[in-house]
């Protein structure tokens, strides 16, 4: 996950060289630090590059779950190593993001690479997540 255009691309971002094919990589209006946002604007003004994170937080939302705003940040930018990694684009988060931000570096340790080889039950922890299922969404889904 990283800002699709509009600002510059960071050099952490993964696989960051094949950007210089890109025609905004050369762009004076967005190969800047700010681009075309200015500091503090917030990461829900950024475009952002599309994939699995912003599906489900797409879906969360558009579904009104009830997650905290914390939730959905780590929903959305879970991937977004760029910046809870190595700290890029930061001057674009507002305070809300700041806040968000350190749920996300929690969350993080149970994320990729805290996977584990033991087999899990899924009927012995299925009753357990089938609860936080049913507190953050409704019965029926909107895909």
């Amino acid at each position: 996950t990283f800002p699709r255009w509009s600002c510059a691309f960071h050099d952490s971002i993964v696989h960051s060289k094949y950007f210089k094919e890109n025609p905004d990589y050369n762009n004076p209006a967005y190969n800047s630090k700010f681009g075309v946002y200015s500091e503090g604007c917030g990461l829900d003004k950024v475009l952002m590059s599309w994939g699995h994170d912003d599906y489900m937080y797409l879906v969360a939302k558009e579904n009104g779950t009830t997650l905290p705003s914390a939730g959905l940040f780590i929903i959305r930018y879970h991937s977004f190593y760029a910046l809870h990694k190595s700290g890029a684009y930061k001057e674009l988060m507002n305070e809300e993001d700041k806040e968000n931000l350190k749920w996300l570096h929690i969350f993080n340790k149970y994320d990729l690479y805290s996977k584990s080889k033991v087999q899990v039950n899924v009927e012995e922890v299925k009753p357990y997540y089938m609860s936080l299922i049913e507190k953050y969404f409704p019965a029926k889904l909107k895909w």
